[in-house]
């Protein structure tokens, strides 16, 4: 009996087909966490894209209408779904003299595991653009 044991404990066939099951899983885990961050990264330079060029074309003259701006950062042109886009927040507001409108926009994204999903990420941005007069 002994014999026969330390037979199957020298024996070292099969070793790296339980290393790679073993080990797979974890792997997968570990790609799919690396895109999903790489999603979200990609999600947060488009918001802020979104924004930054809805604040720009916020200042152009004649000055479009609040409805313009809103059309113009929800459109798909950013990357950016359409669906996850909430609303944009435009407030308008005078400092120091000098007309200006806030932009603020909340965008979702939707992170999925390979093995599990976890709550969305809300993504904000906002911008401050000053509007001069003519």
């Amino acid at each position: 009996m002994r014999q026969l044991l330390a037979r199957y404990w020298r024996e070292e066939r099969g070793v790296a087909a339980l290393e790679f099951a073993l080990l797979t899983p974890a792997m997968v885990l570990i790609i799919a966490g690396i895109a999903q961050l790489g999603l979200l990264f990609m999600a947060n330079a488009g918001l802020r894209h979104a924004v930054g060029e809805g604040a720009r074309y916020a200042t152009i003259w004649p000055r479009p209408s609040d409805t313009q701006i809103t059309n113009f950062i929800t459109s798909s042109r950013f990357g950016l779904d359409p669906d996850n886009v909430d609303d944009p927040e435009i407030a308008h507001g005078t400092a120091d003299g000098a007309d200006y409108v806030d932009i603020t926009v909340t965008y979702t994204v939707d992170l999925n595991f390979v093995f599990f999903t976890i709550d969305d990420v809300e993504l904000t941005a906002s911008r401050r653009a000053f509007i001069h007069a003519v």
